[in-house]
């Protein structure tokens, strides 16, 4: 039995920001630097070289910065194209912790006879990431585990990283006023903050547990509350393969895969408001039977009934070509002060968004652009607005086209062929924003997010 926890000593330190600043700020600080001459001696500042420029400046950062780094380059309408392509190379491979580091840093969180509560645990960490790695262990009664270990003084690392990616999206904004990033950065600083606590994760799985039960294909590890603390997630260890390791498998079987995919994102979103916000290849896994192994439960968020209608009336929108209802559905979103221009220019996007589900036949969830998925239609549309004065994304817009970016490129990359409409319209077949908001309030409480009742919900 695991000694009784105690509350961790870790927090927001003032050493430990100091720390992070001298680390980031040096390569933001040089970066904004060079942005800064140029525009002084009146230099016409090239987008290329800024974009490869800033990413050699965060290549050698580990932490939530990169995180951030790569969920941007996702979200066409964040980044020019410059910049999304040089930050989609970054990796967020951090180093492992070293066995001393590891036996201190569970120490800290399940006392001195911590090994005591595990029959094995496995000294050489089985992933590494942002915030984060885990080790493979057998419980006592011989069942294997994931524990998930926060890497110290992860707080102070993200809100000195927070203060970085301000700095990074005000100088963005003199030289691209086509996207106003501020509630951008607000959704992201949220977010981030959230995915350090993971006892707020552990909620959050149970909520995807809930709301997945029935749904076949998806499986969704079960946690551990006696071995997990607000730093230390131990969870029932899910086996699968990583999706770039299957190579040369049947179409049907691709499809097959990518159908378990779409539930396992769009069954939660659709059906009780929330989304799993990081499609990263690292957070699923495919059992032998096809069936997906969902993780990593740190960036989720929890949407407005009526957002989820918006969502539902645009597509309808596309389809019948009903300008006013699409109006409805960008204003019940959040969009404000949207002229015709504006809308025109929006609509561009949400057709190309929703012109898989416009046909029912099988089909690749791209037919035109390959590996480019949206790229050109969102740059298109980027620069359109930034002609128009530009356009302030809602908060709740960023997590819901960086799930749909990112999937469509799992579907790209699986080449497979489904019908999407019919996977759609079965979805959403018994939407009724009264069941789902009853629905989505009883979860909310039942498993202890009750905080998403005032914030999204």
């Amino acid at each position: 039995m695991a000694s009784p926890k105690k509350p961790s000593s870790e927090g927001n330190s003032l050493s430990g920001r100091v720390q992070r600043y001298a680390k980031v700020g040096s390569a933001v600080g040089g970066f904004a630097a060079r942005l800064a001459s140029q525009r002084y001696l009146g230099l016409k500042a090239d987008p290329a070289k800024g974009a490869e420029n800033l990413r050699a400046a965060l290549g050698g950062l580990k932490g939530p910065l990169m995180k951030v780094a790569q969920i941007l380059s996702t979200i066409p309408e964040a980044l020019p194209k410059e910049y999304a392509r040089e930050l989609s190379q970054l990796q967020a491979n951090a180093p492992h912790m070293g066995w001393p580091f590891v036996k201190r840093r569970m120490t800290a969180e399940l006392g001195t006879n911590w090994q005591g509560c595990f029959a094995t645990f496995d000294r050489e960490a089985a992933a590494a990431a942002s915030l984060g790695q885990v080790h493979k262990a057998v419980s006592l009664d011989g069942e294997a585990l994931a524990c998930k270990l926060q890497y110290p003084d992860m707080s102070s690392v993200v809100e000195a990283d927070l203060k970085q990616l301000k700095l990074i999206f005000s100088l963005y904004r003199r030289y691209d006023e086509a996207i106003d990033p501020s509630e951008v950065y607000a959704e992201l600083s949220a977010r981030l903050r959230e995915e350090l606590d993971y006892e707020n994760e552990a909620r959050n799985l149970s909520l995807y547990r809930l709301m997945l039960a029935n749904t076949d294909g998806v499986s969704v590890p079960t946690v551990h509350d006696n071995l997990s603390s607000e730093r230390l997630l131990t969870m029932s260890w899910e086996e699968g393969r990583n999706i770039a390791d299957l190579q040369g498998l049947s179409l049907g079987d691709r499809n097959t895969i990518a159908e378990n995919m779409f539930r396992a994102w769009y069954i939660p979103f659709y059906q009780y408001g929330v989304i799993h916000g990081d499609p990263h290849l690292g957070n699923y896994s495919v059992r032998d039977d096809l069936s997906i192994n969902l993780m990593d439960f740190g960036c989720i968020r929890v949407f407005r009934p009526e957002f989820i209608r918006g969502v539902i009336d645009l597509y309808r929108a596309v389809e019948s070509g009903d300008r006013e209802l699409a109006v409805h559905a960008y204003e019940t979103w959040g969009f404000v002060g949207l002229d015709d221009a504006v809308i025109d220019a929006l609509s561009r996007w949400a057709s190309f968004i929703y012109a898989p589900l416009m046909e029912d036949r099988p089909r690749l969830i791209e037919e035109t652009n390959g590996i480019d998925y949206g790229r050109e239609v969102a740059m298109g549309v980027q620069m359109e607005l930034r002609r128009l004065g530009g356009v302030k994304p809602p908060r709740e817009f960023v997590l819901m086209d960086r799930a749909a970016i990112g999937l469509g490129s799992v579907f790209l990359r699986l080449g497979a062929e489904v019908n999407w409409h019919r996977l759609f319209h079965d979805t959403v077949a018994a939407f009724d924003p009264r069941v789902l908001a009853k629905r989505q309030k009883k979860l909310l409480k039942q498993t202890g997010l009750v905080h998403w009742l005032g914030e999204g919900a």
